[in-house]
């Protein structure tokens, strides 16, 4: 009996090398197709349809900024519908885009299409301990989930603040296992003149973006796979 037992132990553990082994070589080719992939257009047609987008908004000049890029962008009605994301505690930025959504209607004689306003939990905020921010970073990338699975946006359009990562991280895992393309476009702040900020040089190193975006010439140097597209502000 014992001999029996360790004769299919020893053919269980092979299988099981076998099986590990395939699905890492089938993960590692599925990621580098993606890195291969992305960048490229968007469902190109004649007759392009409607992109869901969700549209992260940080406190400050990131909001400013986004607005600003949004004001060209939604004078076509290629990005709804769009759903727009801020930190819990930042209730400024959505009060902004509520104004820019009625600006759009209004020129568009009401047709802004649909849009939606959520908040996200912060990873940590300002002055927090580090040891407490473990179980808010948790509860963050959680809710992240959630809403991604919620929304499956097909654009992220994000600027740089540190709640556009686990979003943008969640995205790319997404396109990975073939739940939803999600392509992530991302503009580095016109503050950022000679280095990226650390959301930024976390996508650009992880090539998570799909477009990434510079305001400074000297950065599109440094960062030769950024493009370069002057001052939005």
């Amino acid at each position: 009996m014992e001999n029996q037992h360790d004769d299919n132990c020893s053919l269980f553990t092979p299988s099981i090398i076998t099986v590990t082994v395939s699905a890492v070589l089938i993960a590692i080719t599925r990621v580098f197709y993606i890195l291969c992939q992305s960048g490229k257009p968007l469902y190109p047609s004649k007759s392009p349809k409607p992109l869901s987008t969700l549209i992260v908004l940080g406190s400050g000049g990131h909001t400013a900024e986004m607005i600003n890029v949004l004001n060209v962008l939604l004078l076509k009605d290629r990005f709804c519908p769009r759903f727009y994301v801020a930190a819990a505690t930042d209730n400024m930025s959505l009060q902004k885009a509520h104004l820019l959504e009625e600006n759009v209607f209004n020129l568009n004689e009401g047709k802004g299409g649909s849009t939606q306003f959520l908040q996200i939990y912060r990873s940590r905020e300002v002055g927090q301990s580090y040891i407490t921010s473990i179980g808010t970073t948790f509860l963050a990338l959680v809710h992240a989930l959630w809403l991604m699975i919620r929304i499956r946006p097909q654009v992220v359009l994000c600027n740089g603040p540190g709640t556009c990562v686990p979003l943008c991280v969640i995205a790319f895992l997404f396109k990975v296992v073939g739940v939803r393309w999600s392509s992530v476009f991302y503009v580095e702040s016109i503050a950022r003149v000679r280095k990226l900020s650390l959301s930024g040089l976390l996508l650009y190193k992880l090539r998570i973006a799909d477009q990434f975006f510079v305001q400074w010439p000297q950065l599109q140097r440094k960062y030769p796979r950024a493009h370069y597209v002057g001052c939005l502000m």
